[in-house]
């Protein structure tokens, strides 16, 4: 089992619930756990816990960077947190990560270039350049289910051009 804990660590970036969760899959598939399923669990536990300690397994580290990848994807705060949370990172860490305001903003700007949302759309507009109100509300949903606040949607959405949407994401706190 320790082995097989080594070789998805050296394999993939993890958490130690992933890690563990990872270690009972495979206690259960390979028939392993037999009579006593509690021993199995507090086998994986154990490495777990001695990979924490050697380093192997660094939750900090690991939430600094998938927050970092999701908010260069676009991704807004409270999507972060999700992901966080479904990979088993403490509450302490989630908010230690959390992305500043700034962060945020450019977040929301880089998922707009990407999807094509705001000042970015190419289709949908009227005669006189705003977007048609069902294609609005679309794209604020879309930012909403990106993680964004309600703010940082209408902002994106509701920005007159490229230009302004820029300034708005690089504004100081």
């Amino acid at each position: 089992m320790e082995e097989m804990a080594l070789a998805y660590v050296a394999r993939f970036a993890t958490s130690a619930a992933k890690l563990e969760a990872y270690l009972a899959r495979k206690l259960r598939e390979r028939g392993w756990e037999g009579d006593a399923p509690e021993e199995g669990a507090a086998a994986a536990r154990e490495i777990v816990a001695r990979f924490v300690e050697l380093g192997y397994v660094d939750d900090a580290g690991f939430a600094r960077m998938k927050a970092g990848s999701l908010l260069r994807r676009g991704f807004g705060a409270r999507r972060i947190a999700q992901a966080l949370g479904q990979d088993g990172i403490d509450e302490a860490i989630r908010e230690e990560v959390a992305p500043e305001p700034a962060e945020a903003r450019a977040a929301a700007l880089a998922l707009a270039r990407k999807k094509g949302l705001g000042p970015f759309t190419r289709r949908g507009l009227d005669e006189e350049g705003r977007l048609d109100p069902a294609l609005r509300e679309k794209q604020i949903a879309a930012m909403l289910r990106a993680g964004h606040g309600m703010g940082a949607a209408r902002a994106v959405i509701e920005a007159a051009d490229v230009e302004s949407l820029e300034a708005w994401a690089g504004e100081e706190e």
